[in-house]
């Protein structure tokens, strides 16, 4: 059986009007004009080839066809406010599925989910690899990194900025760089390649040479002295935290991005 367009936002028109009995009123509470409310109560009026409203000396008055629906109507109504409560019922989980790449998450993203993990002891996380083209709704994610220039289509934040720097070991190791996808200093054939920035870092602690890096990967490993800050460089890439505006609108996922942007 074909189903019927229905003129939702009409129909609501209609619901308040019909409660106040005048369109003033109606268009107080919905927030437009009265003139928009009658020319959608007239439209409907076409729609169904019925008259809903009379204007009397008493003042608006709903006719006996307009009368006839309003029940209906408004269960209804109450109906469609169940399914949306059922529909957002997900977002009660405390469960939070992140893609990101695994040098990120190593090197910054797992110590802060840990620190942010004891705030709720209720929280999960189900950490997943970023890749190209990721799917949200296949891979059922709430929030993914990305290392790139923008946003892209989706919602998002920047976090640790633009900075690269270049890392050694601290006694200074070998003087060549270290390779990695990405690294703006690559050469046609390095000494080393590693898959990563996380694996380009662990290259220079080991002496292999020396790694320029997104500066938020090796923050801790300098902290930590386990290698030297040997130069600077602004990229125009950074680390996105993104997901489309259904997820992104989510109260547990803002809440995630407001612990990790304020890291």
């Amino acid at each position: 059986m074909k189903r019927t367009h229905l003129p939702l936002n009409a129909l609501r028109v209609l619901d308040a009007a019909a409660r106040h009995l005048s369109f003033t009123r109606a268009a107080d509470e919905l927030a437009v004009t009265p003139a928009a409310v009658g020319q959608q109560i007239r439209a409907l009026e076409e729609t169904l080839g019925v008259v809903l409203f009379r204007r009397t000396a008493k003042g608006l008055e709903l006719t006996p066809e307009g009368g006839a629906g309003l029940e209906p109507l408004r269960r209804g109504f109450l109906e469609f406010e169940e399914a949306v409560r059922a529909m957002q019922a997900g977002q009660t989980s405390k469960t939070l599925t992140i893609a990101a790449p695994r040098d990120f998450t190593a090197k910054w993203l797992a110590p802060r989910l840990a620190l942010y993990g004891r705030t709720d002891p209720e929280l999960r996380f189900k950490l997943v690899a970023a890749d190209e083209g990721l799917d949200f709704t296949e891979a059922n994610l709430d929030l993914a990194v990305c290392l790139a220039v923008t946003k892209g289509e989706h919602e998002g934040v920047t976090v640790g900025g633009t900075d690269y720097v270049t890392v050694a070991a601290p006694d200074g190791g070998m003087d060549e760089p270290i390779g990695w996808p990405g690294s703006p200093d690559a050469q046609a054939e390095p000494l080393l390649s590693v898959a990563d920035a996380g694996l380009a870092i662990d290259a220079a602690t080991a002496g292999f040479g020396r790694a320029t890096v997104p500066a938020l990967l090796a923050a801790a490993d300098i902290a930590a002295g386990r290698v030297i800050e040997a130069g600077r460089v602004t990229s125009d890439q950074a680390y996105w935290l993104v997901a489309p505006v259904p997820q992104w609108r989510q109260k547990k996922v803002k809440a995630l991005v407001a612990a990790l942007t304020a890291a």
